[in-house]
């Protein structure tokens, strides 16, 4: 009996990590490639957002949001490449090239609003030179509100203290560059 219990103790522990909420890309590895990395500021990448999926999701949630950060800036306040908002809730990916307001691959409804490159969309990774590797955070917010109450003119800090006020749970997941 007792190793029964201790069976499907384990069962359920499994079963219950199987079941988070997870952030994943077919394109992002360890490393930002060509692909990902800014055109312009001395770099000369194809500056092309990365596909991002989710699963998961938790019971509640009412829209997403996806930011992609980087800590090591040397600015005092980090460097936020890419925030989108207002996923609708039935969304659980954005596909290769969202973050280009222009070719319109954004899920509809779903707003990107400026990041430090003083612009909306997607702006790879482009750290300044014999910096070191840069830490990028690739976060997705479940939030308990359907909109934000906020337009693409919106600065990142703004709509983060708005994530942080209607987060329900975060996941995220990291790559790295340096030039």
């Amino acid at each position: 009996m007792r190793s029964i219990l201790i069976l499907l103790f384990v069962f359920a522990t499994v079963m219950a990590k199987a079941q988070t909420f997870t952030l994943k890309s077919d394109e992002l590895t360890g490393q930002a490639t060509k692909q990902q990395v800014f055109n312009g500021f001395g770099c000369t990448g194809e500056n092309i957002s990365p596909q991002l999926s989710w699963t998961n999701a938790p019971e509640g949630t009412k829209s997403f949001a996806v930011t992609i950060y980087d800590k090591d800036a040397p600015t005092g306040s980090g460097w936020w490449h890419w925030v989108v908002f207002d996923i609708d809730k039935n969304t659980n990916e954005l596909q290769s090239g969202a973050g280009d307001p222009a070719k319109n691959l954004a899920p509809k409804g779903a707003i990107q609003s400026l990041t430090n490159f003083g612009s909306a969309g997607y702006g790879g990774p482009c750290p300044p030179e014999n910096h070191g590797p840069h830490q990028y955070v690739v976060t997705v917010y479940a939030l308990k509100v359907d909109k934000l109450g906020l337009d693409s003119k919106a600065n990142p800090a703004m709509v983060g203290y708005y994530l942080n006020q209607n987060v329900i749970d975060k996941a995220s997941i990291v790559f790295y560059y340096k030039r």
